[in-house]
Protein backbone atom coordinates (compact mmCIF):
# COMPACT_ATOMS: atom_id res chain seq x y z
CA UNK A 1 0.00 0.00 0.00
CA UNK A 2 1.47 3.26 -0.97
CA UNK A 3 2.21 5.81 2.25
CA UNK A 4 -0.15 8.55 2.76
CA UNK A 5 -0.08 11.25 5.37
CA UNK A 6 -2.69 13.31 6.56
CA UNK A 7 -3.04 16.11 7.93
CA UNK A 8 -6.43 17.93 8.64
CA UNK A 9 -7.97 20.27 11.15
CA UNK A 10 -4.32 20.76 12.88
CA UNK A 11 -4.82 23.77 15.25
CA UNK A 12 -1.85 24.06 18.34
CA UNK A 13 -1.05 26.38 20.93
CA UNK A 14 2.11 27.67 22.72
CA UNK A 15 1.55 28.97 26.15
CA UNK A 16 -2.05 29.18 25.56
CA UNK A 17 -1.43 31.69 22.15
CA UNK A 18 -2.64 29.35 19.38
CA UNK A 19 -0.10 29.43 16.21
CA UNK A 20 -1.50 26.49 14.41
CA UNK A 21 -5.15 27.54 12.93
CA UNK A 22 -6.34 24.31 11.26
CA UNK A 23 -4.39 22.97 8.75
CA UNK A 24 -5.13 20.56 6.31
CA UNK A 25 -2.76 18.91 4.07
CA UNK A 26 -2.86 15.47 2.26
CA UNK A 27 0.41 13.72 1.16
CA UNK A 28 0.88 10.03 -0.81
CA UNK A 29 3.96 8.84 -1.57
CA UNK A 30 5.57 10.03 -4.19
CA UNK A 31 4.67 13.13 -3.58
CA UNK A 32 6.60 16.44 -2.76
CA UNK A 33 5.33 19.25 -1.01
CA UNK A 34 6.34 22.61 -0.06
CA UNK A 35 5.07 24.94 2.41
CA UNK A 36 6.47 28.41 1.90
CA UNK A 37 5.42 31.86 4.26
CA UNK A 38 7.13 34.88 5.41
CA UNK A 39 9.34 34.62 8.87
CA UNK A 40 6.31 33.94 11.99
CA UNK A 41 3.56 32.66 9.76
CA UNK A 42 3.55 28.98 11.95
CA UNK A 43 6.11 26.69 9.41
CA UNK A 44 8.35 25.70 11.92
CA UNK A 45 5.61 25.28 14.56
CA UNK A 46 3.63 23.03 11.93
CA UNK A 47 7.14 20.60 11.68
CA UNK A 48 7.67 20.61 15.55
CA UNK A 49 4.03 20.06 16.14
CA UNK A 50 3.90 16.83 13.59
CA UNK A 51 6.70 15.81 15.24
CA UNK A 52 5.37 15.95 18.98
CA UNK A 53 7.33 18.73 20.24
CA UNK A 54 5.84 19.11 24.16
CA UNK A 55 6.60 23.07 23.69
CA UNK A 56 2.90 22.89 21.27
CA UNK A 57 0.02 21.57 22.48
CA UNK A 58 -2.04 20.41 19.66
CA UNK A 59 -5.80 21.41 20.49
CA UNK A 60 -8.03 20.31 17.38
CA UNK A 61 -7.53 17.93 14.42
CA UNK A 62 -5.92 14.72 13.40
CA UNK A 63 -2.73 13.29 12.05
CA UNK A 64 -2.70 10.14 9.90
CA UNK A 65 0.11 7.82 8.50
CA UNK A 66 -1.01 5.17 7.01
CA UNK A 67 -4.31 5.07 8.80
CA UNK A 68 -2.38 5.45 11.75
CA UNK A 69 -3.05 8.21 14.47
CA UNK A 70 -0.08 10.13 15.16
CA UNK A 71 -1.27 12.36 17.91
CA UNK A 72 -1.73 10.04 20.12
CA UNK A 73 2.53 8.31 19.69
CA UNK A 74 5.00 9.33 21.58
CA UNK A 75 7.92 11.45 19.72
CA UNK A 76 10.03 8.15 19.60
CA UNK A 77 6.63 5.99 18.53
CA UNK A 78 6.13 8.28 15.62
CA UNK A 79 9.39 8.26 14.23
CA UNK A 80 9.17 4.58 14.12
CA UNK A 81 5.88 4.43 12.39
CA UNK A 82 8.23 6.58 9.65
CA UNK A 83 8.25 10.06 10.07
CA UNK A 84 11.53 11.54 9.99
CA UNK A 85 12.28 15.39 10.75
CA UNK A 86 15.54 17.25 9.24
CA UNK A 87 16.01 20.21 11.92
CA UNK A 88 16.91 23.66 11.18
CA UNK A 89 19.42 23.62 14.47
CA UNK A 90 20.37 20.13 14.98
CA UNK A 91 21.07 19.38 18.57
CA UNK A 92 24.80 18.77 19.47
CA UNK A 93 25.01 15.64 21.46
CA UNK A 94 28.31 14.58 23.51
CA UNK A 95 29.22 10.89 24.18
CA UNK A 96 27.41 9.57 21.17
CA UNK A 97 29.27 9.45 18.19
CA UNK A 98 27.60 9.62 14.73
CA UNK A 99 27.62 5.95 14.04
CA UNK A 100 26.36 4.29 16.97
CA UNK A 101 23.81 6.77 16.96
CA UNK A 102 22.25 6.10 13.33
CA UNK A 103 22.86 2.71 14.59
CA UNK A 104 20.71 2.67 17.52
CA UNK A 105 18.25 4.44 15.25
CA UNK A 106 18.15 1.78 12.61
CA UNK A 107 17.98 -0.83 15.11
CA UNK A 108 14.95 0.63 17.21
CA UNK A 109 12.50 1.04 13.86
CA UNK A 110 13.87 -2.34 12.66
CA UNK A 111 12.61 -4.15 16.23
CA UNK A 112 14.54 -6.65 18.25
CA UNK A 113 16.35 -9.83 16.61
CA UNK A 114 15.96 -7.79 13.38
CA UNK A 115 18.84 -5.71 13.91
CA UNK A 116 21.33 -4.50 10.49
CA UNK A 117 24.39 -6.53 10.73
CA UNK A 118 27.33 -4.52 11.49
CA UNK A 119 29.18 -4.79 8.33
CA UNK A 120 26.17 -4.16 6.24
CA UNK A 121 25.58 -0.94 8.48
CA UNK A 122 29.56 0.01 7.26
CA UNK A 123 29.05 -0.45 4.28
CA UNK A 124 25.64 2.00 3.86
CA UNK A 125 26.92 4.00 5.80
CA UNK A 126 30.51 4.88 3.92
CA UNK A 127 28.47 4.62 0.89
CA UNK A 128 26.02 7.34 1.54
CA UNK A 129 28.57 9.45 3.23
CA UNK A 130 30.40 9.40 -0.23
CA UNK A 131 27.19 10.55 -1.77
CA UNK A 132 26.77 13.44 0.51
CA UNK A 133 30.48 14.63 -0.33
CA UNK A 134 31.12 14.14 3.14
CA UNK A 135 34.67 13.69 5.53
CA UNK A 136 34.07 9.89 6.62
CA UNK A 137 35.91 11.10 9.89
CA UNK A 138 32.57 12.36 10.74
CA UNK A 139 30.94 9.30 11.95
CA UNK A 140 33.30 8.75 14.42
CA UNK A 141 32.94 12.08 16.02
CA UNK A 142 30.40 13.12 18.46
CA UNK A 143 26.87 14.04 16.95
CA UNK A 144 27.00 17.50 15.37
CA UNK A 145 29.76 18.21 17.62
CA UNK A 146 31.78 20.54 16.19
CA UNK A 147 29.79 20.55 13.10
CA UNK A 148 29.82 23.20 10.67
CA UNK A 149 26.36 24.40 9.59
CA UNK A 150 26.65 22.65 6.41
CA UNK A 151 28.25 19.41 8.12
CA UNK A 152 24.72 19.45 9.98
CA UNK A 153 22.51 19.76 7.21
CA UNK A 154 24.48 16.80 5.79
CA UNK A 155 24.20 15.08 8.86
CA UNK A 156 20.36 15.18 8.82
CA UNK A 157 20.32 14.37 5.17
CA UNK A 158 22.74 11.07 6.14
CA UNK A 159 20.67 10.23 8.53
CA UNK A 160 17.32 10.27 6.27
CA UNK A 161 18.95 8.36 3.75
CA UNK A 162 20.29 5.47 6.09
CA UNK A 163 16.51 5.79 8.12
CA UNK A 164 14.33 5.27 5.58
CA UNK A 165 11.31 7.22 6.84
CA UNK A 166 7.66 6.91 5.04
CA UNK A 167 7.32 11.05 5.77
CA UNK A 168 10.50 13.47 5.43
CA UNK A 169 10.07 16.56 7.00
CA UNK A 170 12.91 19.05 6.21
CA UNK A 171 11.94 22.60 8.23
CA UNK A 172 14.81 24.67 6.35
CA UNK A 173 17.47 22.88 5.77
CA UNK A 174 18.82 24.89 2.97
CA UNK A 175 19.34 27.98 5.27
CA UNK A 176 22.91 28.61 5.05
CA UNK A 177 24.26 26.28 2.88
CA UNK A 178 26.19 27.62 -0.29
CA UNK A 179 25.14 26.74 -3.57
CA UNK A 180 27.60 23.51 -3.49
CA UNK A 181 26.11 21.88 -0.72
CA UNK A 182 22.47 22.98 -1.42
CA UNK A 183 22.69 21.05 -4.61
CA UNK A 184 24.13 18.22 -2.95
CA UNK A 185 21.79 17.86 0.22
CA UNK A 186 19.08 18.23 -2.50
CA UNK A 187 20.51 15.33 -4.90
CA UNK A 188 20.37 13.30 -1.91
CA UNK A 189 16.59 14.15 -1.33
CA UNK A 190 16.04 13.47 -4.80
CA UNK A 191 17.55 10.17 -4.27
CA UNK A 192 15.32 9.07 -1.82
CA UNK A 193 12.15 10.02 -3.92
CA UNK A 194 10.32 6.61 -4.16
CA UNK A 195 6.39 5.62 -4.57
CA UNK A 196 6.65 4.72 -0.32
CA UNK A 197 7.57 7.93 0.37
CA UNK A 198 6.40 11.23 0.84
CA UNK A 199 8.08 14.51 1.49
CA UNK A 200 7.12 18.18 3.29
CA UNK A 201 9.48 20.65 2.38
CA UNK A 202 9.45 23.65 4.64
CA UNK A 203 11.36 26.75 2.89
CA UNK A 204 11.56 30.17 2.75
CA UNK A 205 13.20 31.01 -0.83
CA UNK A 206 12.48 29.44 -3.51
CA UNK A 207 15.88 28.22 -4.98
CA UNK A 208 15.87 24.98 -3.07
CA UNK A 209 12.98 24.18 -5.39
CA UNK A 210 15.03 24.64 -8.04
CA UNK A 211 16.76 21.62 -7.18
CA UNK A 212 13.64 19.31 -5.50
CA UNK A 213 10.69 19.92 -7.68
CA UNK A 214 7.98 19.97 -5.90
CA UNK A 215 4.51 18.80 -7.09
CA UNK A 216 2.73 21.13 -4.99
CA UNK A 217 3.53 24.62 -3.30
CA UNK A 218 1.33 26.19 -0.49
CA UNK A 219 1.23 29.14 1.14
CA UNK A 220 1.45 29.81 4.34
CA UNK A 221 0.16 32.93 6.70
CA UNK A 222 -1.51 33.64 10.17
CA UNK A 223 -0.82 29.87 10.83
CA UNK A 224 -3.23 28.46 7.74
CA UNK A 225 -2.48 27.60 4.24
CA UNK A 226 -3.79 30.83 2.47
CA UNK A 227 -2.99 29.59 -0.99
CA UNK A 228 -1.90 26.41 -2.77
CA UNK A 229 -0.72 25.47 -6.12
CA UNK A 230 2.11 23.67 -8.36
CA UNK A 231 5.76 24.35 -8.70
CA UNK A 232 4.65 27.92 -10.87
CA UNK A 233 3.79 29.41 -7.57
CA UNK A 234 7.11 29.29 -5.85
CA UNK A 235 8.62 30.94 -8.91
CA UNK A 236 5.87 33.70 -8.88
CA UNK A 237 6.86 34.28 -5.14
CA UNK A 238 10.56 34.32 -5.72
CA UNK A 239 10.01 37.06 -8.54
CA UNK A 240 7.22 38.75 -6.79
CA UNK A 241 7.64 38.20 -3.05
CA UNK A 242 4.60 37.95 -0.90
CA UNK A 243 2.58 40.73 -1.11
CA UNK A 244 0.44 40.27 -3.99
CA UNK A 245 -0.69 37.40 -1.92
CA UNK A 246 -1.85 39.32 0.68
CA UNK A 247 -3.33 41.73 -1.56
CA UNK A 248 -5.37 39.05 -3.03
CA UNK A 249 -6.53 37.98 -0.01
CA UNK A 250 -6.89 41.38 2.15
CA UNK A 251 -4.29 40.48 4.48
CA UNK A 252 -2.52 43.41 6.54
CA UNK A 253 0.01 41.43 9.18
CA UNK A 254 0.70 37.86 7.84
CA UNK A 255 2.32 36.88 10.98
CA UNK A 256 -0.04 33.79 13.42
CA UNK A 257 -0.31 37.04 15.98
CA UNK A 258 -3.45 38.05 13.28
CA UNK A 259 -6.52 36.85 12.58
Amino acid sequence: MATRFTVKGLRASIEGKEILKGIDIDIRGGEIHAIMGPNGTGKSTLASALMGHPKYEVTEGEVLLDGENLLEMEVDERARAGLFLAMQYPSEITGVTNADFLRSAINARRGEGNEISLIKFIRQLESKMKELEMDPELAHRYLNEGFSGGEKKRNEILQMMMLEPKIVILDEVDSGLDIDALKIVANGVNSMRSEDRGFLIITHYQRLLNYIKPDYVHVMMQGRIVKSGGPELAERLEAEGYDWVKEELGIVDETVGQA
